[in-house]
């Protein structure tokens, strides 16, 4: 499975980005995908996640009420909707996906498959 990301670019604060994460053939159900972030000199960490047959949704405290993560099951793609965005949300934007869900869905190492990255930068 090959993921793309895409949609990344240049906003003012407060202003809105959609990204999105293509893959190229169907993950199961009981899979999970999510999106990390890396800021320069910092680790990758988790943003958001969503389980693939929409029991779950999972956030990072730090963007919990400004982003929304959804997916499209028959374009097999994952967006994130980022709005309200701050100089701190400045990061490449990594996605992921895990054949299946686990509680431990923050853990960088559980993912079968990462997209190359989409680079966010928020001007104050």
């Amino acid at each position: 499975v090959q993921l793309q990301a895409s949609g990344g670019g240049l906003v003012q604060a407060g202003g809105s980005l959609r990204l999105s994460c293509a893959a190229s053939e169907r993950i199961s159900s009981n899979g999970f995908m999510a999106w990390f972030r890396q800021a320069p000199g910092k680790e990758r960490v988790f943003v958001a996640g969503t389980r693939l047959n929409g029991a779950r949704t999972v956030y990072a405290d730090s963007v919990k009420g400004r982003f929304t993560i959804s997916r499209d099951n028959v374009k097999n793609t994952v967006y994130l909707q980022m709005n309200n965005l701050k100089s701190e949300d400045t990061a490449v934007y990594y996605c992921a996906a895990d054949r299946a869900y686990g509680v431990n869905y923050y853990d960088l190492g559980r993912y079968d498959y990462w997209g190359q990255g989409t680079q966010v930068t928020v001007s104050s």
